[in-house]
Order: structure tokens, then C-alpha cells, then sequence
């Protein structure tokens, strides 16, 4: 089976290398952008009515052939499936990031741990009822 994923726009980060990016984007104050395509702009309609955002990125720069990794925090090896390594074999990124605006299909978020250029494919708005756990 062959699954095509299409970005629907990228990340402006002040992160340009993975040593400039936090371990995790909620222990960043940095903010970026994410830069919507054109034609995916509609699916912004009412996004400003939200206060947080799921950001799904695909890390393009990442080890694709990587099963096995050392966490920092840890040094024991570990399957990639049991830590949240950006090296794997698909490199979706989770993200949920604070909306500080929109304006012209361009959000400004904080929260965002993704390189500069990073591809993005899909967006959902975060809520606490459903998507936190107690």
C-alpha cells in the first residue's frame, strides 16, 4: 500500500537546524508562522475561534531508517514507537501550539518545535475535553 500525504503549507521557524530547535515546542517561547498554501486557505474559515491548534508536520529531515534510538533524557536505548524521537520511519509531527493570529492565510503560533521550511498536512483545533486525558 502507498500512501500520499500533500502538504497544505510550511513553517516559518526561527529554528534553521535541529540543534537550534527545542526538545519539545511547549518549552519554547518561540514563535513562527505557518504559511498556508493558496488553495487550502479556505480551510481556515473560523480557525480564529480557536485558541489552540493540533499541527501535524512532516519532518523531512529526519532519519527514515531509524528503529532504535537514545533518548537525551535517558541513556538507554529504546524502541523509536516508546519516545518521541523526530527519527523514524514516518515522520508525522505532533504539535499543539497557542493561535496568537491569523491574518492572509498565515498563523502565528508558539509551541512549535518544527525546522524552518518543515512541510505541514493538516491542522485540527485542539480541545481539552477530548484530546487531554486525565
Amino acid at each position: 500500500m502507498k500512501i500520499e500525504i500533500c502538504p497544505i503549507g510550511r513553517v516559518r521557524s526561527p529554528f534553521r537546524n535541529r540543534s537550534d530547535a527545542p526538545r519539545q515546542g511547549r518549552l519554547s517561547n518561540a514563535v513562527s508562522e505557518i504559511v498556508i498554501d493558496p488553495p487550502f486557505r479556505p480551510g481556515l474559515y473560523r480557525v480564529e475561534r480557536k485558541r489552540h491548534l493540533i499541527v501535524l508536520c512532516w519532518f523531512d529531515r529526519a532519519d527514515r531508517n531509524a528503529l532504535l534510538v537514545t533518548p537525551p533524557h535517558n541513556p538507554v536505548e529504546h524502541g523509536v514507537f516508546a519516545t518521541r524521537s523526530p527519527d523514524r520511519p514516518n515522520p508525522v509531527a505532533l504539535s499543539v501550539v497557542d493561535l496568537l493570529g491569523i491574518d492572509d492565510g498565515v498563523l502565528r503560533v508558539r509551541g512549535l518545535d518544527a525546522l524552518d521550511g518543515t512541510p505541514v498536512i493538516d491542522i485540527k483545533p485542539f480541545s481539552p475535553e477530548i484530546d487531554a486525558v486525565d
